[in-house]
């Protein structure tokens, strides 16, 4: 029985599970919605982000962790959810260990893309890994993913001031380093 505070811990029946009605529209045609809608972005940006032979393992661990928390997953913010999901993700990946090489850029992108050749670029590439992880995760955000405002701040886990904040400092930084390495 619940005591007052309504945790039932103390008699043995807690379900740490969410409640079956905030998962009634969370059924496995929401999730199969989910993957045709967001999965291919899901994998271009971890092979942005990480060697590809552990792209898709990653791409599998960030939609489970997707159906298990589908109760947490807003409704009309999917994809921000799941690219804030897929850095966690990322992280943890780093932390064990693993290398994660940052030239490494999937062969299936166009060869003309001007942000395959950003990344391609040698003094780019060395002004990018300058910055800190979080300058360079909000400018990679902006620029491959082609995030703004509310879902850059979803992404970021800041409000959408914090974001328009945090993007412009780190363009600023950029535009330092880039002065710095002698590249206008």
């Amino acid at each position: 029985m619940p005591d007052a505070s309504g945790d039932d811990a103390a008699a043995g029946t807690h379900d740490p599970s969410p409640p079956s009605a905030a998962l009634a529209d969370r059924d496995a045609a929401w999730f199969e919605g989910l993957v045709t809608d967001h999965a291919t972005a899901v994998h271009r940006y971890l092979a942005r982000r990480v060697a590809p032979s552990d792209v898709e393992d990653l791409a599998a661990d960030v939609l489970t962790v997707a159906w298990r928390r589908r109760a947490d997953v807003p409704a009309g913010a999917e994809l921000p959810w799941l690219y804030r999901t897929a850095g966690y993700v990322v992280s943890n990946h780093r932390r064990k260990g693993r290398p994660v090489p940052v030239a490494d850029v999937p062969e299936e992108v166009d060869a003309d893309d001007p942000a395959l050749r950003a990344v391609r670029d040698e003094t780019v590439r060395g002004v990018l890994a300058g910055l800190s992880p979080r300058d360079r995760e909000v400018l990679l955000l902006h620029a491959w993913e082609g995030l703004t405002g509310d879902a850059l701040a979803a992404v970021l886990g800041v409000g959408r001031g914090g974001a328009d904040a945090a993007l412009s400092r780190a363009r600023s930084r950029l535009r330092a380093a880039f002065d710095e390495a002698g590249v206008s």
